[in-house]
């Protein structure tokens, strides 16, 4: 009674099987994932030698990847002396912007000069 039980455990209705094949030079072996019905996990090896798992079914290109993934430039660490927006200890107040286009009030133009109006379009 208990191996009838024992082998209605090991068949799950829907469960995927393992399976062993080959992609190229790459042998995948696909196995269930465990607590999921449907999906499954491939683990890749090159030469007995394993290099990477996926969840979904890998393609050579996938393989070649997990076989020799690229080269990462390495980062730059935070500068943190660098401080965008503030002034450095001891320096001098900023001095208010000087507009290079200081433009004459309307009233200071001497007569008879026409003052240019921009043509305003519809939009606005």
């Amino acid at each position: 009674m208990s191996e009838t039980v024992h082998e209605a455990v090991r068949e799950l209705p829907g469960r995927q099987e393992r399976k062993r094949f080959m992609i190229g030079k790459y042998e995948i072996l696909a196995q269930p994932i465990p607590g999921s019905a449907h999906m499954l996990r491939y683990t890749v090896f090159v030469a007995g030698r394993r290099i990477g798992a996926t969840a979904s079914m890998p393609t050579e290109s996938d393989c070649r990847y997990l076989e020799r993934p690229p080269v990462v430039p390495p980062l730059k660490p935070f500068q943190v002396f660098y401080r965008p927006g503030r002034p450095k200890k001891g320096a001098a107040p900023r001095q208010p912007a000087v507009d290079v286009h200081q433009s004459t009030p309307r009233d200071d133009i001497p007569a008879g000069i026409s003052i240019p109006i921009p043509n305003r379009s519809e939009d606005g």
